[in-house]
């Protein structure tokens, strides 16, 4: 398979609808970062699962983890110039090829120590992957659809997610079925970049700024996905223990983090398609704001399981529009190189999200028992909202 060619992707219909070609790239594009996504959810808690039953402790089982989001960070900056150096479309095949080889080595690795140098492979590979990917997809998307199409990636990526763990209940998590079955998943996932591989635009001059540059050049954006991804990462940890500490059974407590995951899947493409019609800074203001207004609702409706579900439903909803419209935000703002820097500093801010986010939240969850988690949640939404408005306050000057 050669791929299509990246002069066919420019057009639209007559009535701006996509044309045949376009289409059958982006949707390759979204299916490659589907079926990884799918496949990290598998692996993770696999992974996880796998270390507790070798009699890892936890703290140790978290440190390992750590060592995959400390590898986002240290390889964001080296992804455009790897890119412009070997090529974008061979970079992300390599990387894609990358991390189901190293998940499976995962299995065959018995010594302890070995998992983490394997943990960095993994995180190099599934950053690259995820970097490359929204740059392409940014950079393919015509600009009046770029909402929509940024929209239906973020549904079909939340429902890749919520794929995988459903398939490790299946297969289970012992032997080497599960290792066998996720190292297919994300293999597969290097098919669908092979039609892409010469539409993805190639990176000939280097980006305007750094990495970091990006990050404090263009905060509304890559904030955005630092709040994200502090809240997700953290109350998908700190929610089930939430509920168990209200009294909810263990089957309650898990549906918690089940209502905020149909919530992302079904608003991103409607604030996706909004996003396409209202200033995308407004929408980041107004997720930002239900983020703080309903995580301060948390604790009222506490006392109805049923109720908190419909509450985390919608704020779970509204407020992974954050990382949605943050990414279209750049698609906007940026093309080329600079497009692929500041994809990636978005990645590297929602990678230190993940590191905040769990022991935050965790930590706030102690201090005031059980509602402390519900106002960490409240403040990082709250300090982003605070510099979207700011911003906004700023341009109508």
């Amino acid at each position: 398979m050669t791929g299509v060619s990246a002069t066919k992707t420019a057009g639209s219909t007559a009535d701006g609808r996509l044309d045949r070609a376009q289409a059958v790239i982006l949707g390759a594009m979204i299916a490659t970062v589907a079926t990884v996504g799918t496949g990290v959810s598998l692996g993770m808690p696999l992974l996880a699962l796998v270390l507790e039953a070798r009699g890892i402790d936890a703290t140790w089982i978290g440190i390992n983890t750590a060592f995959g989001g400390l590898a986002s960070i240290v390889v964001t900056p080296l992804v455009a110039p790897l890119a412009r150096r070997i090529g974008t479309g061979r970079l992300l095949i390599a990387s894609l090829a990358l991390t189901p080889a190293t998940f499976l080595a995962f299995y065959f690795a018995e010594a302890f120590w070995l998992w983490f140098p394997l943990r960095i492979l993994l995180g190099f590979g599934l950053t690259a992957s995820f970097v490359l990917s929204e740059f392409g997809l940014n950079s393919l998307s015509p600009a009046h659809r770029r909402g929509a199409i940024m929209g239906i990636y973020a549904t079909v990526l939340s429902i890749g997610l919520g794929v995988g763990p459903i398939i490790l209940a299946s297969v289970g998590a012992h032997g080497f079925a599960p290792f066998a079955v996720g190292t297919l998943v994300l293999a597969l996932g290097i098919l669908p970049a092979l039609v892409v591989l010469n539409a993805i635009p190639v990176l000939e001059e280097a980006p305007q700024r750094s990495v970091i540059g990006f990050v404090v050049g263009a905060p509304v954006a890559t904030l955005a996905a630092f709040s994200f991804g502090a809240v997700e990462s953290g109350g998908m940890t700190i929610l089930p223990v939430y509920g168990l500490r209200l009294g909810f059974d263990e089957t309650t407590a898990a549906l918690l983090v089940t209502a905020v995951a149909f919530g992302n899947v079904l608003f991103q493409i409607p604030i996706g398609l909004l996003s396409d019609r209202i200033d995308r800074r407004k929408i980041l203001a107004a997720c930002a704001a239900v983020g703080v207004l309903g995580a301060a609702a948390i604790p009222t409706v506490a006392g109805s399981p049923w109720l908190l579900i419909a509450v985390l439903f919608v704020w779970g909803g509204v407020t992974a529009g954050l990382y949605t419209v943050g990414l279209i935000h750049l698609g906007a703002r940026y093309s080329g190189a600079d497009l692929a820097s500041a994809n990636a500093a978005f990645v590297m801010m929602y990678a230190v999200g993940i590191l905040i986010g769990p022991p935050s939240i965790g930590a706030g969850l102690d201090l005031w028992r059980p509602h402390g988690a519900a106002v960490v949640m409240a403040a990082l939404f709250g300090l982003y909202l605070a510099v979207v408005a700011g911003d906004l306050v700023r341009r109508r000057r």
